[in-house]
């Protein structure tokens, strides 16, 4: 397992110190690798001395894109901490589970979020309590002297968490995906080898900060390759445009929702993009008719496929290839390797759908303090003993399991068939039924509920609920509608939240006596 220091501030503050880094859109603030250097330093220090923190303490944030953000990240790097981005569209429930397993050693939120926090259990009980305001006083001060130096160098290993970020879980419950110094050095390079990205790259970032997109699709390779990145804390389409013309960008990463309000906003056909090779695709799949429009503009779409856990830039499709093998996420990034297995593990030829497995330096080593969850991710490599430390799985050659069902085709393209976890995916977001339903089923009112995906203009999909009442059918189903979207709203993000209810007497059920949920996929169209 390498060891090593991964302090990129500090090597760009050689290099190019007064070059800008990040600028924050709404504020115009804006960072030089030199200023990131030193308040990486500086914040390293105030930590550790004023706070107590050290390697593998844990610092979670409640936080829009922001400059005092990158200064966290940066400080991380230097001194060991681990970052945990947590999701400020969420419900105090949620974030209370979280704040429960992560047991961060500080918390710190924007003024703005601070009720959430509030009206937690979790956050009362940790050793500090602190806010994006407050640091950004620290950040703000005169030049510090003792916090200034270089912070002293802590080695870190390749499985080192910096992040612990949080996805949906299929059991109902979060799971804290590790994501490690070593993924994020490979998936750097995954990313520079597949596109272009170097010193002179420039980019503009619309993805939220508590996903994995936000972080790893395009800021830090940036960050790893000297580039540039414009924060905004908001997609709005028509600054966006503005933003994608003023800023010169050359590469964007979005979710086709959002290309589509891009595309069909007025100031689409006026706005130059002519610094722009690509735009970078992923969450689902993009209509060709909306990749033409793109390529006509005189931008290639170029599609991919990713997860929090591994990567997460995977795949990607070749912008010559996106209408001719349209529907495809493309072929392995370098340093990827996959296989497609049935369900006893046997390798398929190709066009033959299965679940994709990955392997490589990538890939998580687990989920934090949910060592089943982390066993149950692999599939153990032969003579692995079921009882052998789950963390130590993907160091020994183990596949990581997707849970996506795939087919390759005799050029090596990827498509994805079906997702094998029941996920579903609305705006760019990853939606769990299972997550959803156990919601649903605290309400007193309600029996039974299954959630299926369904098509929707807007986002892609959306939530169906199938509820089933303890009382049998409502007599007045829009009140129940309206009081079942209230009840999930207030303990959800608004996008799990169903968008449509259909009351029932009863869930169809298969032969064992589980929900039968292609039945209600049919019942659904």
């Amino acid at each position: 397992m390498a060891v090593y220091q991964q302090d990129w501030s500090a090597k760009w503050a050689v290099y190019f110190p007064e070059k800008i880094a990040f600028k924050e859109f709404e504020t115009g603030r804006t960072l030089t690798y030199g200023r990131l250097n030193r308040l990486g330093n500086r914040l390293a220090h105030f930590l550790s001395r004023h706070f107590g923190l050290q390697k593998g303490d844990r610092v979670a944030v409640l936080a829009e894109n922001c400059l005092e953000y990158l200064c966290l990240f940066a400080a991380a790097q230097k001194a060991g901490f681990i970052l945990v981005p947590l999701n400020y569209r969420l419900a105090p429930p949620e974030l209370d589970y979280m704040l429960a397993l992560a047991k961060p050693k500080v918390a710190l939120a924007e003024s703005k979020f601070q009720h959430l926090f509030d009206a937690t259990t979790a956050f009362h009980t940790l050793p500090h309590r602190w806010s994006v305001e407050a640091l950004a006083e620290v950040l703000l001060a005169e030049e510090i002297a003792d916090l200034d130096s270089p912070f002293p160098l802590v080695p870190v290993d390749d499985d080192d968490p910096i992040f612990i970020l949080f996805t949906s879980g299929t059991t109902g419950f979060p799971k804290g995906a590790l994501y490690t110094h070593g993924m994020l050095f490979w998936n750097s390079i995954n990313t520079a080898m597949s596109l272009i990205v170097n010193t002179e790259s420039r980019t503009l970032n619309v993805m939220p900060p508590f996903h994995t997109g936000g972080w790893n699709v395009l800021t830090t390779p940036f960050w790893h390759h000297g580039g540039y990145t414009c924060l905004l804390k908001k997609f709005d389409p028509g600054a966006v445009l503005q933003l994608l013309e003023a800023e010169a960008c050359t590469i964007f990463m979005g979710v086709p929702t959002m290309l589509k309000m891009l595309a069909e906003h007025p100031d689409f056909e006026k706005t130059d993009l002519s610094p722009l090779l690509y735009i970078i695709v992923g969450g689902e799949p993009m209509p060709i008719p909306l990749i033409e429009k793109w390529h006509n503009k005189g931008v290639f779409i170029r599609q991919g496929y990713g997860m929090t856990e591994v990567g997460p830039n995977l795949t990607s499709l070749h912008q010559r290839d996106a209408v001719r093998k349209k529907g495809s996420i493309g072929r392995p990034n370098f340093y990827v390797e996959i296989r497609i297995v049935d369900e006893h593990g046997n390798d398929l030829p190709p066009n033959q759908p299965g679940e994709l497995l990955l392997r490589g330096p990538m890939v998580t080593p687990g989920y934090w303090r949910n060592p089943e969850a982390t066993r149950s991710a692999f599939v153990l490599p032969e003579g692995a003993s079921p009882t052998a430390d789950p963390m130590l799985l993907h160091s020994r050659g183990a596949w990581f399991r997707t849970g996506d069902l795939v087919r390759q085709d005799e050029e090596g393209y990827l498509f994805v068939v079906d997702r094998v976890k029941n996920m579903f995916i609305s705006g760019g977001e990853n939606v769990y039924p299972a997550e959803v339903e156990r919601v649903l089923v605290q309400h007193p009112a309600v029996s039974e509920a299954a959630v299926v995906g369904v098509p929707d203009e807007k986002w892609g999909e959306v939530g169906r609920a199938f509820v089933v009442m303890k009382t049998g059918l409502p007599q007045n189903p829009s009140e129940a509608e309206q009081e079942l979207t209230q009840f999930c709203n207030s303990r959800l993000a608004k996008y799990k939240t169903p968008k449509q209810f259909v009351f029932l007497t009863a869930l169809p059920k298969n032969d064992t006596g589980k929900i039968d949920r292609k039945a209600l996929k049919s019942f659904s169209h």
